[in-house]
């Protein structure tokens, strides 16, 4: 099987000829509609990682569902390797990336042209070369300006042109994050604010700043006596309503608390995630919400017996461990990948390729199924668009499957190269970061 190259378009496996008819027809009408570029109206805005509602999908857009000669739109050589995601608005993409040794913020328009790449400041290499980088953390935008981070401690806000509004050093104000991995956690806006976590083995905290000067408006401790490792999180905080105003969950150090988006209050707290004090259980994958419950992944399924999943009741106040706890199961979880949440339900993207679809209420399965095995596991989080599951594998592989009442695979395209960042909508295509490249799929 061929990889994507500048004149070779990806392969797509079909599952019968009638489906084949349908899509080369299909792309037909896409193409003349695309002209070559992003130019569908529909999700013309995906601002942060997890998307606009911080689930991981939307229900609108064309996306590519089975491709044929014509998938791939175009492919962008990268200044540099880097675990984040793209984020659009508007016609244009934005890509945190390291370029000559400096963290650097890359804008792009709808053809793959770059606009232009602000540089920083000088990148803080990663210690786990293969799977880290410099810049895991996608960045973030309101329409108006660019937020991002980096391992480096690197804060910095841009303006649409790729000027440099502020930049402030948390490394320097505060110490080098002590994390086993490369940092993770991306910012998130709310309001005036751009708002980060901090969850490593040192003083942990959750910020605020204002997005206009960067100044600290508020900074809320965060600190539990965990076994070793645990109090390493790489989750981003999600938002929601508590009591009409906005709120910030936030998963990690074996504890789901929920804090005031305006000063960071604590608000409720929930503990007992890891009762027989389990070692080497770093809050990797970020929890999503759905109907009222907190879907949460705990411990890790790249090693036996040790992943779990619960569900727990927004609302309250002070300690509700005992009293909003839904439900829980011991014999499901996820590594890395964060959950999803599309048509009331959430799916989970496992390690080695097992998707699942639960009731949140109840934590019940509503199906399981599995995509194609190899040696290579999955690191990149699932999107759902419009009813399309893609998932990438590390070894470059991206996957489609139909889901809802039923899993129904779709297809498979090799894109070359190693990929561990999501992927997103854009328009009525898709983007996928590889270790070298950004493509464009349509």
């Amino acid at each position: 099987m061929n990889a994507l190259d500048s004149t070779t378009a990806p392969r797509w496996h079909f599952t019968n000829s009638l489906a084949d008819l349908r899509c080369v027809l299909g792309i037909a009408a896409l193409s003349l509609s695309l002209a070559g570029g992003l130019q569908g109206a529909a999700s013309a805005h995906w601002p942060a990682w997890r998307g606009p509602d911080s689930n991981g999908s939307t229900a609108v857009g064309k996306h590519p569902v089975k491709t044929g000669t014509n998938a791939l739109a175009w492919k962008v050589a990268l200044p540099g390797k880097g675990g984040s995601s793209p984020i659009v608005w508007d016609g244009r993409i934005f890509l945190t990336t390291p370029a000559e040794g400096m963290d650097a913020v890359l804008c792009l328009d709808t053809s793959g042209q770059q606009q232009w790449l602000t540089k920083v400041g000088p990148e803080s290499p990663p210690k786990h070369r293969t799977l880290g980088s410099s810049c895991n953390s996608s960045p973030v935008t309101d329409g108006k300006g660019i937020f991002a981070y980096f391992r480096s401690g690197h804060l910095v806000a841009l303006e649409r042109d790729g000027s440099i509004r502020w930049k402030i050093n948390l490394s320097e104000k505060f110490g080098t994050e002590q994390l086993f991995w490369d940092q993770g956690s991306s910012p998130v806006l709310n309001g005036s604010h751009v708002i980060l976590s901090r969850l490593h083995q040192g003083e942990s905290w959750i910020a605020a700043f204002h997005k206009d000067t960067g100044v600290m408006e508020w900074k809320e401790p965060r600190n539990f006596k965990v076994p070793n490792e645990n109090d390493n999180g790489y989750t981003t905080p999600v938002l929601f309503d508590h009591s009409g105003s906005k709120a910030l969950l936030v998963w990690g150090a074996d504890h789901l608390t929920a804090h005031s988006a305006t000063d960071g209050k604590l608000l409720w707290s929930a503990g007992g995630f890891n009762p027989d004090a389990t070692p080497y259980w770093p809050a990797i994958s970020t929890p999503v919400i759905a109907n009222g419950i907190a879907v949460v992944p705990v411990g890790r399924d790249d090693r036996p017996r040790q992943a779990q999943l619960q569900g727990i009741k927004l609302g309250g106040s002070g300690d509700v461990s005992a009293t909003h706890r839904a439900w829980k199961r011991d014999d499901l979880g996820v590594f890395v990948t964060a959950l999803a949440e599309y048509g009331g339900r959430v799916y989970l993207l496992r390690h080695r390729g097992e998707i699942v679809c639960l009731n949140p209420a109840t934590g019940q399965t509503v199906w399981s199924e599995a995509l194609p095995k190899d040696r290579a596991p999955f690191y990149a989080s699932p999107l759902i668009a419009n009813g399309v599951l893609y998932a990438a594998r590390e070894d470059g592989v991206l996957f489609s499957a139909k889901v809802g009442d039923k899993f129904e695979f779709l297809g498979e395209t090799p894109l070359g190269e190693r990929v561990v960042s999501s992927p997103v909508p854009a328009g009525d295509t898709l983007l996928v970061r590889g270790d070298k490249h950004l493509f464009c799929l349509r």
